[in-house]
């Protein structure tokens, strides 16, 4: 893959992945009732809802922030503790593979964006 590619792709499923991370940030802080049954359902307190909401806008700031690389990981590293949570909570409730999917998509996304960052968005060893 050329890197002008690399950079486009980056670029898509970054900001794909930014969409999805603010928009359920969104359902979660107004705590739309779906959203507190769906949490009360999955065994957490509502107030989880402010918690996810407010990581995820903070997380999605720091993605898309040039610098503060370490930042980055951590809020990559969020993501994937968020997303594969919330996947293996669906499936631990029984849940049908569409409640489970919209977790799943977006730890792709995750997994996809991290790894095709660029070298000015990582962590110099």
């Amino acid at each position: 893959m050329s890197e002008k590619s690399k950079k486009i792709a980056y670029w898509f499923f970054t900001l794909w992945l930014s969409l999805g991370m603010v928009s359920t940030a969104i359902v979660q802080l107004i705590k739309l009732p779906e959203e507190v049954e769906k949490i009360n359902q999955l065994g957490y307190p509502t107030y989880f809802l402010t918690l996810l909401g407010v990581w995820k806008l903070l997380g999605v700031v720091a993605v898309l922030t040039p610098n503060f690389v370490l930042l980055k990981e951590w809020a990559y590293a969020g993501f994937f503790f968020a997303m594969s949570g919330a996947a293996i909570s669906h499936i631990v409730c029984g849940h049908a593979f569409g409640e489970i999917f919209p977790s799943l998509l977006l730890l792709s996304l995750t997994v996809i964006s991290w790894y095709l960052r660029p070298e000015g968005r990582k962590i110099k060893s």
